[in-house]
């Protein structure tokens, strides 16, 4: 049954890259090895917790396992394929359809920040302007000390130091994996803290 589940997960996913390449960005969903990095620093106590393209939902997986409750989470996914299968396999979610650029107009948790953000969107396909809509959106929905993690397929961090400069951020390597395919790099972006 598990082969026959992650066969219609992986053709599902196939189809929406098919369909928009550049919105979906990879041909398979990531792997577990990825989903264990991208969510190793997060618990229950992280809090409310923001999920920016869950696709099929491998990271969102790893997130319930590692405590955070389903109605702590909030995953905005444009695609609608996703998002309807996200509402059914995970029902106390808050599941949001829409592009993830608009995060700053909603509310979310009855107003209470969230405590991290987990991006399976690919920014290196996505405009500057987006890129920012999405970092500058998701840095408002979080506490002071809130962490966005971000993996890349690319060789460098996907947000460059001018951006990172601009938004008043800076950006951390936390590790990569050869396990996933194609292999991936997890960074953690924070809010860089006055020393004033």
């Amino acid at each position: 049954m598990k082969q026959c589940t992650t066969t219609n997960t992986s053709l599902s996913f196939f189809l929406a890259w098919a369909r928009n390449p550049l919105l979906v960005a990879s041909v398979i969903p990531s792997g577990s090895a990825l989903a264990g990095l991208i969510t190793s620093e997060i618990s229950r106590e992280t809090g409310p917790v923001i999920e920016l393209g869950p696709g099929t939902g491998v990271f969102t997986r790893a997130l319930i396992e590692r405590g955070v409750k389903q109605e702590d989470l909030t995953l905005i996914e444009s695609m609608p394929e996703f998002a309807v299968a996200l509402s059914i396999l995970y029902p106390q979610a808050q599941i949001l359809r829409m592009d993830a650029t608009r995060l700053r107009m909603v509310d979310l948790f009855d107003g209470k920040p969230a405590g991290a953000v987990i991006s399976g969107l690919p920014l290196l396909s996505m405009s500057p302007r987006k890129v920012i809509a999405v970092l500058s959106g998701a840095f408002r929905k979080m506490r002071p000390e809130g962490v966005f993690y971000q993996f890349t397929y690319g060789a460098r961090c996907p947000v460059s130091p001018r951006f990172q400069h601009h938004l008043g951020i800076k950006a951390e390597l936390l590790g990569h994996t050869l396990a996933n395919l194609p292999p991936a790099m997890v960074y953690r972006f924070r809010r860089v803290t006055s020393t004033h």
